[in-house]
């Protein structure tokens, strides 16, 4: 079966509703190719590695979660950007990228996905009064010792997960927000929760995890966020009977 480019890019404008978000990148279509789809390719990030294997597979759509053209970058069509764009203008793929709005999707989205992955009860936002709030807050069904939730996370994640010891034993109450959102740990804190997991940790993070009382999980940036992206294809593909393939490009941070 094929669906036409347009009313794909609708349907997921609609599912998602990006103009509710203010992000720091296009979301939706960034490059255009043929008019009908029939062969999804999704993955985290619009890489060349992606790209390429997108073509081997026969593409007609790549979806990512990281596309191109953020906010700060060089304006100027060179080097890697070149080469990224050739690629898709060459082989006709269309690159369609959500990014804020597919974190923040309450079924779709990288942080429910997580909360189902780490088998977590979703009870609100990380700015509860904030209905598009991107982090969650949750608890566990059982209080685990920080030892197992570590050990939980890490088989989840398929990866050695960094662990700054800062709160209590056992872990009960959780907050997480997927990628790089390690500032939001002193929201975690304040709404007095017990341990906090993000993608990726900076050096503030180290202190604020000590001196604020609340363990920290730096689970990958990658990582956290590969769910929801393949969460969104799949939709689609039952939606509109696509072709699926997901490409996990390996990115330890």
């Amino acid at each position: 079966m094929a669906v036409s480019l347009k009313q794909l890019v609708i349907y997921c404008n609609t599912l998602l509703t990006p103009e509710k978000y203010r992000d720091y990148c296009p979301n939706g279509l960034q490059v255009e190719g043929r008019g009908q789809v029939r062969r999804i390719v999704s993955g985290v990030t619009a890489s060349q590695a992606l790209l390429d294997r997108a073509v081997v597979l026969g593409a007609d759509l790549i979806l990512v979660h990281h596309g191109y053209f953020w906010k700060g970058e060089a304006e100027v069509i060179t080097g890697m950007k070149k080469r990224r764009l050739q690629t898709l203008l060459n082989h006709d793929i269309s690159l369609l990228a959500y990014h804020l709005p597919l974190d923040g999707h309450p079924q779709l989205g990288n942080n429910a996905c997580l909360a189902d992955k780490l088998g977590l009860q979703i009870t609100g936002g990380l700015d509860p009064d904030n209905p598009l709030s991107i982090g969650l807050t949750g608890r566990l069904p059982s209080p685990l010792s920080v030892g197992d939730f570590n050990r939980q996370i890490t088989q989840v994640m398929g990866r050695e997960v960094l662990h700054i010891e800062g709160g209590p034993e056992p872990i009960e109450t959780v907050g997480w927000c997927t990628g790089a959102a390690q500032g939001y740990i002193e929201k975690a804190a304040d709404l007095g929760l017990d341990a906090f997991i993000s993608g990726e940790i900076s050096e503030p993070t180290v202190h604020s995890a000590r001196e604020l009382g609340i363990h920290y999980f730096a689970a990958g940036h990658h990582a956290t966020e590969r769910y929801g992206i393949q969460a969104l294809a799949e939709a689609l593909a039952q939606q509109f009977d696509l072709e699926h393939h997901f490409v996990d490009i390996d990115n330890p941070v």
